[in-house]
């Protein structure tokens, strides 16, 4: 008997290990994009399948942490739409297997037809929106927030803002502020851009650069005044205290982004990936995540379990002569170097 109990509890330990893989999904995403403990649970409940999350601030901290290592410790990653290319070209994702995915069929016709990744060969989308300017209604008029100005001439310039910690998008505001491609390659124009993020950086009423979260918490702290952010973080405040906060897209026009869904190269528990995947893109719980965070589905399915009100807001789902003046960040290729550089100066001067 004793044999036997000594046998079991050596298959044990060496099962366990692989037992708790197949039963772990590890998730790395950015910050108050979901309701964590609740996504958590009802995915545990749907799939028997334990959510562990991390979170990070910026697509570069994702990247970094892949390469050192994560591409083998986390299941989902959520990377922006601008990023797939390099990570792809790292070999740091792998392809889906769309016969796990059949909610892939609910995706906006548009989110499957990506330059970055048609037929969503590697990623499915997440969530969709905007970045512009938070702002207390109290210290900053609407028309002020209708401009960059606000923010990049000093002559305008709110009294404490925050700039956004993300060098494409803060790349592409200088860029549109200037008149020029927000995906510019131009070594002048990134230049230009370049001195005038340094400017206004160095400007006695800006605060620096934080993260959307961050520098939303601070407007409705009081600390500052306006800060570059995502619209989901804004709207989720400005829904509860319209009388004080505001959002606005800039008229000279803005960043559209979209996040998506990947699989690192080395997951430990790819089959769980594809569920979680699988999962997000029935309609109820496409629906449940943007009314949560504030952001659009890409989910058409889920369309019709919006709330009203955040379907029918267009700050959310932009009319068209909003989206006629958004951008979406393209892929640079071996430019990013220059942009890299460029903010490499900006974050050191």
């Amino acid at each position: 008997m004793s044999k036997l109990i000594h046998l079991i509890v050596i298959v044990l330990l060496f099962a366990s290990p692989s037992l708790a893989a197949n039963n772990e999904l590890r998730v790395f995403t950015w910050s108050e994009y979901m309701d964590e403990a609740k996504f958590s649970q009802d995915f545990e409940a749907a799939t028997g399948i334990k959510v562990l999350i991390d979170v990070y601030e910026s697509n570069e901290d994702m990247l970094a942490k892949l390469q050192a290592g994560g591409v083998s410790q986390y299941d989902i990653i959520i990377p922006s739409s601008y990023v797939v290319p390099a990570l792809k070209g790292l070999q740091l994702i792998q392809p889906l297997d769309h016969t796990k995915i059949p909610n892939l069929k609910n995706v906006i016709a548009k989110f499957r037809t990506m330059e970055i990744d048609p037929g969503n060969a590697y990623t499915a989308p997440w969530q969709w929106g905007t970045v512009g300017l938070m702002y207390n209604k109290e210290k900053v008029s609407e028309k002020e927030a209708s401009s960059w100005a606000v923010i990049f001439d000093q002559k305008k310039q709110a009294k404490a803002f925050w700039l956004i910690d993300d060098v494409r998008s803060s790349m592409m505001q200088a860029l549109i502020y200037l008149g020029y491609d927000p995906n510019s390659i131009n070594i002048n124009e990134v230049k230009e851009a370049t001195e005038l993020l340094t400017r206004t950086k160095n400007s006695k009423n800006c605060l620096g650069f934080k993260t959307g979260v961050g520098g939303k918490n601070d407007v409705v702290a009081g600390s500052a005044e306006i800060a570059v952010v995502f619209n989901g973080d804004a709207l989720r405040e400005v829904s509860e205290n319209i009388d004080k906060f505001g959002f606005a897209v800039p008229r000279e026009g803005g960043e559209y982004w979209i996040d998506l869904m990947a699989i690192p190269a080395q997951a430990p528990n790819p089959d769980a990936a594809h569920k979680w995947i699988n999962w997000i893109l029935s309609p109820e719980v496409g629906a449940e995540l943007s009314n949560y965070n504030s952001y659009a589905t890409p989910n058409e399915a889920a369309l019709p379990f919006i709330i009203p009100e955040d379907r029918n807001n267009k700050q959310i789902y932009p009319d068209a002569e909003t989206i006629g003046k958004l951008y979406v960040a393209g892929d640079l290729g071996k430019t990013m170097r220059l942009y890299d550089a460029a903010w490499t100066r900006i974050k050191s001067h």
